[in-house]
């Protein structure tokens, strides 16, 4: 018998004839174990939630295209950059980064910007944020950090204690903290907002030279935040506004749109450069390293399903394509790690087989075999090792990455904090914000860092203080903190400021 596409079926297949009424031994029960239905039904309900993300656990995507509008071939042998007007099919999803997934759009919170490109030479995917900088460069700090930013282990609450006691703690943080405070740490909504590669990346060309870039994606819509009160407003509101937006967006043919730039550095400018280029609480400003264009990135098609291809894309910074490949960045070294096993964990160790994150321009020719969820023929009756004498697929030495030179002793090295590490935060406050930038920051930091102890807030301010006098001062006013204190704070050395505040 042929079932019908329209028939309701088991998730084995068969035709199901009531889904109303469960088997019972009479009208009142109890039900049979032999209702496979039922048993099928409720099995797959127990199991639908996957584990949450631990951090961007609430986000919106779409898929889109992204054309080629320059040539950079003198800079990287990538394919699907190889021609002004080529274009690569891309999914893309927005998220928020602390927030669980019911979390509202409008928090004050970095927001992850994940672009996976379907090229022919396989999945390349860009996995930034919505900010230039991060709060850390070690990630032996990350899950501390992501701490501090969840809830309370005993109150289950947010605290501001653990949030400003780890930032006053890692004065590293203080460019990235500056962002956040601004109205830039609450996007209108995900169209509105720019996208940041924040680590350095390392292009290579068919000569085999290699570069060092950052990537921008800067929004064809413009930039538009949400203040502190509009942002407050929403959460209550309208709690889902940019998930909305974004679809609605799409739905009736307003596609957003951003024109992608790359920062170039050649090795020998960034071994003399001012600061760390693998440091990812640094920018490079545009007057050392000026914005190149490179291309145009289109959103154009909606999701069909969220389940399927929203809530279970995977995006890692470690998918590379030749001419592509990592640096230094210590950040960015744990997360060529951590994000693939994030994904075993959340998703099954055949994640790569869930169509939105298989390759679509590319077939995947691997020895990796079995594991659960493995959808496909799993090799087939082909070897599953190498070496082999039966036709396996062979490695091509020739889209290996350039050789770069590393030395050094193996140890725990840390980063010594000095005064360069105040200095584009200070620029930020200074030369780059309005007077009204300046008004909102230092209200938004206010009204948060008030709900920490003293002995914390002026901690805090006296790194405010240090990358600006005015900023520090400011922030002390709206706390009522004695002016002199923070002086003498931001005057002494880290160590000493912790002792002096200790609890």
């Amino acid at each position: 018998m042929s079932i019908k596409k329209s028939t309701l079926t088991t998730s084995a297949g068969m035709p199901v004839s009531d889904d109303i009424n469960s088997m019972t031994a009479g009208k009142q029960g109890p039900a049979l174990i032999q209702d496979i239905h039922l048993l099928d039904k409720l099995a797959h309900f127990d199991r639908e939630r996957i584990p949450e993300r631990v951090v961007h656990a609430k986000g919106a995507g779409a898929f889109g295209y992204f054309e080629v509008t320059k040539d950079l071939t003198r800079y990287t042998r990538a394919d699907f950059l190889s021609q002004v007007g080529k274009r690569t099919e891309v999914f893309t999803r927005f998220s928020t980064v602390g927030g669980e997934k019911g979390s509202a759009d409008s928090e004050r919170d970095p927001r992850g910007f994940a672009v996976k490109f379907y090229t022919h030479e396989g999945n390349y995917d860009f996995v930034g944020n919505n900010t230039p900088v991060f709060f850390i460069r070690d990630p032996l700090k990350f899950p501390d950090f992501i701490h501090t930013q969840k809830r309370h282990p005993a109150k289950n609450t947010k605290d501001a204690n653990m949030f400003w006691d780890f930032l006053s703690l890692t004065p590293e943080s203080i460019h990235q903290v500056t962002v956040l405070f601004s109205d830039r740490g609450t996007p209108s909504d995900y169209r509105h907002m720019n996208g940041y590669s924040g680590h350095t990346y390392m292009w290579y060309n068919a000569k085999g030279e290699h570069f060092w870039v950052k990537i921008h994606f800067k929004t064809e819509q413009g930039i538009k935040n949400l203040t502190r009160e509009e942002s407050t407003k929403l959460a209550g509101q309208d709690p889902d506004h940019a998930t909305r937006d974004l679809y609605e967006s799409i739905e009736k043919g307003d596609y957003p749109s951003w024109r992608v730039y790359v920062q170039i550095m050649t090795p020998d400018q960034v071994a003399k450069y001012k600061y760390d280029s693998f440091d990812i609480t640094k920018v490079w400003p545009h007057s050392d390293a000026p914005l190149q264009e490179v291309g145009v990135m289109v959103l154009n098609r909606n999701p069909i399903n969220y389940f399927a291809e929203v809530e279970q894309a995977a995006f890692s910074p470690g998918n590379f394509v030749p001419g592509i490949g990592p640096s230094p960045d210590k950040m960015l070294q744990g997360r060529l790690f951590s994000y693939h096993d994030t994904h075993r964990h959340r998703l099954g160790a055949n994640y790569h087989l869930i169509p939105v994150n298989s390759p679509k321009g590319a077939m995947e020719n691997s020895y990796q075999r079995d594991g659960q969820m493995r959808t496909d023929n799993n090799g087939a009756e082909g070897p599953n090792y190498y070496p082999n004498s039966f036709d396996g697929p062979l490695p091509d030495p020739g889209v290996g990455m350039p050789s770069i030179d590393i030395s050094g002793i193996a140890a725990r090295h840390a980063y010594t904090l000095s005064d360069i590490d105040f200095v584009q935060a200070g620029n930020l406050y200074k030369s780059v914000m309005t007077d009204l930038d300046r008004d909102h920051l230092i209200g938004n930091i206010v009204s948060h860092l008030r709900n920490a102890q003293k002995r914390i807030q002026f901690r805090q301010t006296a790194l405010f203080y240090k990358a600006n006098t005015d900023y520090g001062i400011r922030v002390a006013q709206g706390l009522n903190l004695n002016i002199e204190e923070v002086k003498h704070l931001a005057s002494v050395t880290q160590e000493e400021r912790v002792n002096a505040t200790k609890g």
